[in-house]
C-alpha cells in the first residue's frame, strides 16, 4: 500500500513537471533533474501511463550479442567475479550494448526479476524505460547511481541500480555494466560501494579488452605506483616498434589529452610518438625488459611533470628484437651509481656523461645536503682529469679575512700573521684537475671580481707577487641559493655568473626523488662498512625512511641512520631506533582517484577541503587494494590500526561490513 501511495505521488509530481510546475527538484541530483527534463520534452513519455517491460526474442537478442561478441569473451570473468561480491547481497548484474538491451546477465531467473526488466533481453535505453541507471549512463557517458524515486517510471521506484559505461580503445561506447537490486535502504548513501565497485570493474573489463585487442602489438602500462603497475597499471598505451601511438584505454587518453588538449582521430599516418607522452628516447621504452630487475622504469610525464611507472607487454609469441640488440652505453661507476631509476637524476647523469671531458665550467644547484659535492666529485673522478687533484672549496666556511689568501696564495712576508714561507693557495693546488667551490652564492663580491680575471685569464696572483702564475684548471661551483635573486639585489656579478654557468645540473630534493630506498639503502651500507656492522634495516624503519619528507635531504639521512646505528640495543634497526621526527612525520600521498565524471589518473585535489581529499584518496587506495588493510598499511608506512581510524574518520566502511537490508 505504501509503495502505491509513493507511486501515485511520484506519477503526479512528474506530471506536473510536464505541465511546467516547479515541483522542487532542488531535492534531486542536476544529472537527473536532466534526464526527467529529456524524457518529458525529448521523448515524449507519459508520466501517467508507465511502460511495460520490454523484452527482446531470442533472435533479436542474438542479433544485438553479435556485435560485441568479442567483448562479451573477454568479459565474462570480470562479469563472474563482480556478480560472486554482490549476489549474496541481493544484486543482480546486467551488461547493455550501446543501445541498452541487456546482453548478458547474472541473477535468479525468477518472475519478480522478469517483471522488474531485471532479465537478459530487457531494453534499458533511456528513450523507453525513462530516468534509468543504464539509460542515463548511455546519454551522459558517466558512471552513475539511480536510487528509488530518481527514476522516471513509477514501476520502477523500489530499484536501485548503478551503472558504468565501457569504452572501447578510441573512447566510443562500447557497453554499460550494471548491478540492481529490487529492495535496498532508502538512503542512497547505501549504495557508495556498488558505485565503486562497477566503476572498478568497468575499467577492468575494458582494461581486458584492450590487452586482447592490441596483443599483437607492443603496450606501453603505467602508473604512479611502482608496486601495482605490473599487476593493475591504469594507463595502457598500444604502440609500434618506431613509437608511434595506435591506441589508448581511458587514463591512457586523458594523458595524451593533456598534452595535446584533445583525443587525437587515429589514422594511419598518425605521427603522435610515445617519446612525446614521456620523456624518453625510443630505446629507454624499448630496452624497459632489460633495464631494471622489477622490469619497470620511471619516467616524467613531459605534460605535467608527474613521474609515471611504466612497464612494457610485448607482442605475444614473439620477443622484441630492438632491445636485445640495444648497446647499453659504456659505464661510468663514478656516475652510474649516484642513482637508480629516478628521472631527474637519469637526467643529471646523461648530461654529466656527456660532460665529464670537457673543461666547460659546471654549475651545480639542490637544496642544502642533495649531494653537490659528490655530484662534482663524480665529474671528477670519471673524465680527464681523475689523476689530478680535486680540491673543495666551502666559500660560506672560510672567513671572510681568509678567503682570500686561502684561495689565491700568499708569498713569504706578504702579511703578518702568515706562514714564513708562504702558501699555495687553494686554485694552484688544483692545478691539473678540479677546483670545486661549494656555496659559490655566499663568496664575497670584493673576491668575485678576482674570480673572473682568473677565470677568463686562467692564472693567479698571489699576495705579495708581482707576476701572475699560470694555472690548468677545470672549474665547478655549487650553490642552494637563487641566484638570479642574488644578480637582481647586487649580491652577485652577472658576468661571473654566466662564466661559472658554462652548463647547469639541478640535483632533485631527496623526497622529490622515486629512487629513496636505493639511496637510502646506499647510505645505511656505506656507514655499515665504516662500522664494520651487520645490523639489518628492518622494514618498517625502510618505510618510515621512504615516507619522511627529508628536509635536509641526503645529509640528513645519513644523519639519521647514524643515530641508529649508534643507539639501537639489537641486531637489528626498527622503527623506534630513528630519530623522532622520522617516525612521525610522513610525505604527502598523492594518489589519484578515477572519479565518475573523468578518466584520468591524475585528476587533481586542490580545490577540495583536504578532509574530503584524504579521504578520496585513502578510499581509492582501499579499493584498488581489495580492501585489504594490510597491504594499504604498508604502502603508506603506518600500522593497520592507523588505517582503521581514518577509516572511521572518514566513514569508510568495507563492502562485507554494510548493512544492505
Amino acid at each position: 500500500m505504501a509503495l502505491r501511495i509513493e507511486q501515485r505521488q511520484h506519477i503526479s509530481n512528474l506530471i506536473r513537471l510536464s505541465e511546467g510546475h516547479d515541483i522542487g527538484l532542488g531535492t534531486y541530483r542536476e544529472v537527473i533533474h536532466r534526464s526527467w527534463q529529456r524524457c518529458v520534452g525529448e521523448y515524449q513519455l507519459d508520466p501517467g501511463c508507465p511502460r511495460p517491460v520490454r523484452v527482446l526474442t531470442q533472435q533479436a537478442l542474438r542479433d544485438h550479442q553479435e556485435p560485441i561478441d568479442e567483448l562479451l569473451h573477454v568479459a565474462r570473468a570480470g562479469v563472474d567475479q563482480l556478480y560472486g561480491q554482490i549476489a549474496q547481497l541481493g544484486y543482480v548484474l546486467l551488461l547493455t550494448d550501446p543501445r541498452g538491451i541487456t546482453v548478458d546477465f547474472r541473477g535468479q531467473h525468477d518472475q519478480a526479476l522478469r517483471q522488474a526488466g531485471l532479465y537478459l533481453g530487457a531494453d534499458w535505453n533511456e528513450r523507453y524505460a525513462g530516468t534509468c541507471a543504464v539509460g542515463t549512463c548511455l546519454h551522459d557517458g558517466q558512471a552513475i547511481t539511480c536510487h528509488h524515486a530518481e527514476h522516471f517510471d513509477a514501476t520502477h521506484i523500489s530499484l536501485t541500480c548503478t551503472a558504468a559505461p565501457i569504452t572501447d580503445p578510441q573512447g566510443q561506447m562500447m557497453a554499460v555494466l550494471d548491478i540492481s537490486a529490487l529492495q535496498s535502504p532508502r538512503s542512497q548513501d547505501s549504495q557508495t560501494f556498488a558505485l565503486a565497485l562497477v566503476n572498478l570493474y568497468s575499467r577492468m573489463i575494458e582494461d581486458a579488452y584492450f590487452l586482447h585487442r592490441y596483443r599483437n602489438c607492443l603496450i606501453l602500462r603505467f602508473d604512479t605506483t611502482r608496486e601495482l603497475v605490473h599487476f593493475n597499471g591504469r594507463g595502457l598505451i598500444a604502440m609500434e616498434e618506431d613509437g608511434r601511438i595506435i591506441a589508448a584505454n581511458g587514463n591512457g587518453r586523458a594523458l595524451i589529452e593533456k598534452h595535446l588538449l584533445r583525443w587525437p582521430s587515429w589514422s594511419d599516418d598518425s605521427s603522435l610518438k610515445a617519446t612525446q607522452l614521456f620523456d624518453a628516447e625510443i630505446g629507454d621504452l624499448l630496452s624497459i625488459l632489460t633495464s631494471h630487475e622489477d622490469q619497470i622504469r620511471a619516467f616524467r610525464v613531459r605534460a605535467n611533470e608527474i613521474t609515471c611507472f611504466v612497464t612494457l607487454v610485448e607482442p605475444r609469441g614473439r620477443h622484441l628484437a630492438s632491445h636485445e640488440q640495444k648497446e647499453s652505453p659504456d659505464p661510468v661507476p663514478a656516475l652510474d651509481r649516484l642513482a637508480s631509476d629516478d628521472p631527474m637524476m637519469r637526467r643529471v647523469i646523461k648530461l654529466s656523461r656527456r660532460l665529464r671531458n670537457e673543461d666547460v665550467s659546471v654549475l651545480i644547484t639542490g637544496e642544502t645536503g642533495t649531494g653537490k659535492e659528490v655530484l662534482a666529485r663524480a665529474l671528477h673522478d670519471s673524465g680527464k682529469r681523475a689523476n689530478g687533484p680535486f680540491v673543495a672549496v666551502n666559500c660560506a666556511a672560510i672567513p671572510e679575512s681568509l678567503i682570500e689568501s686561502e684561495l689565491f696564495g700568499y708569498l713569504p712576508g706578504a702579511f703578518t700573521g702568515g706562514q714564513r714561507k708562504g702558501m699555495r693557495g687553494l686554485i694552484q693546488q688544483a692545478h691539473g684537475g678540479t677546483l670545486f667551490l661549494d656555496e659559490i652564492g655566499d663568496m664575497p663580491l670584493s673576491l668575485q671580481t678576482r674570480l673572473l680575471r682568473v677565470l677568463a685569464e686562467r692564472e693567479v696572483m698571489p699576495l705579495g707577487a708581482d707576476t701572475p702564475v699560470k694555472v690548468d684548471i677545470r672549474v665547478i661551483t655549487a650553490t642552494h641559493r637563487d641566484m638570479s635573486e642574488l644578480i637582481r639585489s647586487g649580491h652577485f656579478r652577472e658576468d661571473l655568473y654566466y662564466r661559472l654557468n658554462g652548463a647547469q645540473l639541478k640535483l632533485p630534493a631527496l623526497r622529490e626523488r622515486v629512487d629513496r630506498q636505493y639511496v637510502i639503502r646506499g647510505v645505511y651500507d656505506a656507514l655499515l662498512k665504516e662500522r664494520d656492522q651487520g645490523i639489518h634495516l628492518r622494514a618498517d624503519a625502510m618505510s618510515a625512511l621512504l615516507t619522511y619528507d627529508w628536509p635536509g635531504n641526503i645529509r640528513q639521512l645519513k644523519n639519521a641512520l647514524s643515530f641508529a646505528l649508534a643507539t639501537a640495543e639489537g641486531e637489528e634497526i626498527t622503527l623506534h631506533d630513528l630519530p623522532e621526527e622520522c617516525q612521525c612525520n610522513r610525505l604527502p600521498v598523492t594518489l589519484s582517484t578515477r572519479a565518475s565524471t573523468s578518466t584520468t589518473p591524475y585528476a587533481s585535489t586542490m580545490g577540495q577541503p583536504k578532509a574530503q581529499a584524504d579521504g578520496r584518496d585513502l578510499l581509492e587506495l582501499l579499493q584498488r587494494s581489495a580492501w585489504n588493510v594490510s597491504h594499504v598499511a604498508r604502502q603508506l608506512g603506518v600500522s593497520r590500526p592507523t588505517i582503521y581510524r581514518r577509516m572511521r574518520r572518514h566513514g569508510l566502511v568495507p563492502p562485507n561490513q554494510r548493512q544492505m537490508t
